[in-house]
């Protein structure tokens, strides 16, 4: 390994071009789905959860196995990561083991620390913060689906939260436009080039597309929606879109809520391809960060 691992632990601190050229093995990878190259042959992965996970878990498993390589996965809690060893002596230790370790965990700060500590690549699986992962997959959906994303209008509605700041994040790197409709009293203090409003329906108005997400994340039970009910996608907030606008949602879906079924049931609805492009984008994200170590980047 380098004496500068690659992490990949929020899209503004990867070069642009490095991002689009991920993207572009992401699609490629696909492709040869079914002839996937081995290029992370021999190498190991470390997966670390303190959350229940059904798509990070499969992705990156199925990833680093169809690429060559192998995995370990482990609770925060089997590596003492909440216990009485250190972040930097946990960090350095698993430095010692495996290539690469990817961490879905509730603390953004704890993720950049075992960071600034390991001597691997250390990857996002999703933060309080962001979950840049989940949006290289979105992207390259949305480029399968639509084209190119520049100019493209993303209208974002409900939570303003890792999702959603992951997506502004995004919208500055590919030049497109995003409006988040969110509850007033959730909008961001400092909300960038991207326009927050109140009004669901402007905000949906001439969208591309439409994408929302869960009101009650893990840890957050008993939350109050009914703030958020102004904001849920159904038929009738998609026929302010666009003529052939796709609707995204990066799952699991509580359906009823910030959408309805009618809209899942329709052609513009792509969640399926979304999920599927999880496990091609983190391909491609294990390649970039492992290139270090001799990985071709074909």
């Amino acid at each position: 390994m380098t004496s500068h691992p690659r992490h990949f632990l929020d899209l503004p601190d990867i070069p642009a071009d490095d991002l689009r050229h991920i993207l572009a093995h992401a699609h490629q990878l696909k492709r040869n789905k079914f002839q996937p190259p081995q290029v992370l042959s021999g190498l190991s992965l470390a997966m670390v959860f303190d959350k229940r996970s059904t798509r990070t878990r499969m992705s990156f498993e199925v990833a680093m196995k169809q690429l060559g390589g192998h995995t370990i996965v482990m609770t925060a809690d089997d590596m003492h990561l909440t216990g009485a060893e250190s972040i930097e002596d946990t960090a350095k230790v698993l430095s010692r083991y495996v290539d690469a370790a990817m961490f879905r965990i509730s603390s953004h700060e704890t993720l950049a620390e075992i960071a600034r500590h390991a001597s691997i690549p250390v990857i996002n699986g999703l933060t309080n913060h962001s979950h840049p992962c989940q949006i290289m997959a979105d992207l390259m959906t949305i480029e399968e689906k639509l084209g190119s994303v520049k100019g493209k209008k993303i209208a974002w509605f409900g939570d303003y939260n890792n999702v959603a700041r992951t997506i502004a994040q995004a919208s500055k790197i590919w030049d497109f436009e995003l409006v988040a409709a969110v509850p007033g009293e959730l909008a961001p203090a400092s909300s960038g080039d991207i326009k927050i409003t109140q009004d669901a329906a402007a905000a949906a108005a001439g969208a591309d597309i439409i994408v929302t997400d869960t009101w009650v994340s893990m840890g957050q039970e008993g939350k109050d929606i009914q703030k958020f009910l102004p904001y849920q996608v159904n038929p009738d907030l998609m026929a302010k879109a666009k003529p052939g606008a796709i609707f995204m949602h990066c799952m699991p879906i509580h359906r009823g809520e910030e959408v309805t079924n009618e809209v899942l049931s329709t052609s513009a609805s792509v969640i399926y391809d979304e999920a599927e492009n999880r496990l091609h984008a983190q391909k491609a994200i294990l390649a970039w960060c492992l290139e270090g170590t001799g990985v071709k980047l074909v």
